[in-house]
């Protein structure tokens, strides 16, 4: 069975955040416990696994992640690690439409990239954890649920060089969101070529900080959208590999895009 390594939310290799891709040739998925052995093996944020559809439906293709720990309800940058797959080895072109645990989500490739229409989450404000901000490691400015198919708490801190410092008790965290912790602030310089920046920190899935968080931007860019008045934007992920992801939301949608390189083409050895 092949399996691909794809960084994605960038247009170089060793950057972004790598993802494992299997399409598999079934009409169906193997053994959950085999997915998440494959996953855990791989012991990347998500590994992605997809399989064909019969054609007519409302989907080409079914979708699910695994973190090395679990499975996930959605994973951005793992379906753009995945559409890249399918475009690349020419499995499919245009538009590809994902059944997956969150809905109907689709990819279309372009010059540009490839552009993920995914849910935009229903952010509602709440009070932070009292023991949060210590165990993030900075005041928090304020607080929002992200949704069901998220999970995360979406904190907003002072500044971008709060971000980019921040240490935290990962351990610490866990007990505060269903997946973990997305930090954010506005860009410190208007000449950069982001607005926002983010870390996402989720060690209650097994991932003490993931590098570039697609499904995160569906809470950033409705939040960022809305303080800054505008439906288009840029985040960047500020990890040690970093990332940009384009953002537009369009009301219950929004539109994430980013480039991907495949780095390993191998072979999994093990079969279901």
């Amino acid at each position: 069975m092949r399996i691909r390594i794809v960084d994605a939310f960038t247009d170089r290799p060793f950057a972004g955040n790598p993802a494992g891709v299997l399409l598999l040739d079934s009409a169906g998925f193997p053994d959950d416990t085999w997915l998440q052995q494959v996953a855990a093996e791989v012991n990347l944020s998500e590994t992605a696994f997809a399989h064909p559809l019969p054609p007519g439906g409302e989907a080409d293709f079914a979708l699910r992640w695994f973190t090395p720990a679990t499975e996930v309800d959605m994973c951005g940058h793992a379906t753009l690690a995945t559409a890249h797959v399918l475009h690349t080895s020419g499995a499919a072109g245009g538009t590809v439409r994902f059944a997956a645990r969150c809905g109907i989500l689709s990819a279309t490739a372009h010059a540009d990239g490839i552009t993920l229409d995914f849910p935009t989450s229903p952010l509602v404000t709440v009070e932070a954890p009292e023991a949060l901000a210590g165990a993030l490691g900075a005041r928090i400015v304020s607080a929002l649920d992200t949704g069901e198919h998220i999970g995360d708490l979406l904190v907003e801190v002072e500044d971008e060089r709060t971000v980019r410092a921040l240490a935290p008790d990962t351990a610490g965290l866990v007990a505060h969101s269903e997946r973990g912790i997305i930090a954010t602030a506005r860009a410190e310089d208007p000449a950069s070529p982001y607005d926002y920046v983010s870390r996402c920190f989720f060690p209650r899935v097994g991932i003490d900080e993931d590098p570039v968080t697609g499904s995160a931007h569906t809470a950033l860019a409705p939040f960022w959208s809305a303080r800054l008045g505008r439906a288009e934007l840029t985040g960047f992920q500020a990890s040690a590999r970093g990332g940009l992801v384009r953002t537009a939301v369009r009301g219950d949608r929004t539109l994430l895009t980013g480039r991907a390189v495949t780095v390993i083409d191998g072979e999994l050895l093990t079969a279901p």
